[in-house]
């Protein structure tokens, strides 16, 4: 490899440092929002989606200009976004705040972590592609993991209740959906502008069930500085700063460095939540990123 190589991963890899760090600290800010502000889920959703889709419309209009419409013109297309915004958008988007509001910001987003071992089991069960032994690895170490993290290595004791649980087990599931269901689309459009579609038909599916006027909470400096930094940390800074490290190294590269995210996570509700954790569920931690790290590595490697 090349000096000129080395020094363009290492800027990709820099700016996806950078990205996972800020949906690390998003998460938690996230759990003060969820647990601190009384804020109804269905409103707080409402809000986040459709502000988040608008603003991201705005910037892949400066990308692509008309053409980000010409994504209507095509059913298949369509069909992909609508299941995208569904599944992928919506669907973590509420299990993962769930997940934060029954539990905490670390636990969640090591169990959305597992979305690449869910991926591998719906090509086994959809596809029939058979796993490679690093996959049966991954899964096994993974598994451990999160006995570990979960449970503080005893069966009779959960670190989180089993809402927060079974929340985080969905979200890691739809998280999954967020990386594959998009993939079509991204053929022939940004990133930015199929986020940004995703997220406004997202926002107008969660308004119609809780519009943003109704049952708000009491609107204060707090709740204005936390909810902005969410939709702009958590999403419009984070992703752009994804999408430039992509310019510099492969998806397959940028992917690995996804474990700062939970251990971001993890040092910020120590800090600011004083979450207290046993040397079983940093091990469990550790286990899974090392899982998914391997995983992400030999997949890449025969991609």
């Amino acid at each position: 490899m090349g000096n000129n190589k080395i020094k363009s991963y290492t800027k990709g890899i820099s700016w996806a440092i950078f990205a996972s760090t800020l949906w690390g600290i998003s998460g938690t800010i996230l759990q003060f929002i969820s647990q601190n502000q009384k804020i109804p889920s269905g409103w707080y959703l409402s809000v986040r989606t459709l502000l988040s889709g608008i603003i991201l419309l705005i910037i892949g209009y400066f990308i692509e200009g008309n053409k980000m419409f010409s994504i209507f013109k095509s059913w298949r297309l369509v069909g992909w976004l609508i299941a995208y915004a569904l599944i992928g958008l919506m669907g973590n988007l509420y299990t993962f705040y769930l997940s934060i509001q029954n539990g905490n910001a670390a636990s969640a987003t090591i169990l959305q972590y597992l979305s690449p071992l869910f991926i591998v089991l719906g090509s086994l069960i959809f596809k029939h592609q058979k796993p490679l032994k690093t996959d049966i690895i991954s899964f096994v170490i993974a598994l451990v993991g999160v006995f570990l993290a979960i449970t503080r290595g005893s069966i009779s004791t959960l670190a989180i209740p089993v809402s927060a649980l079974i929340w985080g087990i969905l979200s890691g599931l739809t998280a999954a959906g967020y990386v594959v269901l998009p993939k079509p689309i991204q053929e022939e459009h940004s990133e930015v502008v199929v986020l940004g579609w995703g997220m406004l038909i997202s926002g107008v599916l969660f308004n119609l069930h809780h519009p943003l006027w109704i049952g708000s909470p009491k609107i204060t400096t707090q709740l204005v500085v936390s909810l902005g930094s969410v939709i702009l940390i958590g999403t419009i800074f984070a992703f752009l700063s994804l999408l430039h490290s992509l310019k510099f190294a492969p998806s397959s590269v940028v992917s690995i460095v996804d474990a700062v995210q939970p251990v971001v996570t993890f040092i910020l509700s120590i800090i600011y939540f004083h979450l207290k954790i046993t040397i079983a569920e940093v091990i469990g931690s550790i286990l899974i990123v090392i899982a998914i790290y391997i995983l992400q590595h030999y997949r890449s490697s025969i991609e």
